[in-house]
């Protein structure tokens, strides 16, 4: 599908990988491991809504330029 910025779908744009922690303490780990393996902060871990519950997640840009998040239930 076309993102919704409308622009050519490249890396980065127009799709998210999205990773299911099974605790809010690996959610930081998997955000530390992303930043020391060259990735660059897009949302530091923390609480997040969704819907009508709340999750935990935290989300990097890979240095190949892709968005990658994370996210625990609470």
């Amino acid at each position: 599908m076309r993102p919704l910025d409308g622009q050519n779908a490249a890396a980065g744009n127009g799709g998210t990988i999205g990773f299911r922690a099974a605790t809010p303490s690996a959610v930081g780990a998997f955000h530390a491991a992303g930043l020391l393996a060259g990735g660059q902060d897009e949302g530091v871990p923390g609480p997040r809504p969704s819907g009508d519950r709340m999750t935990y997640g935290a989300y990097l840009r890979s240095p190949e330029g892709h968005k990658i998040c994370a996210f625990a239930r609470l």
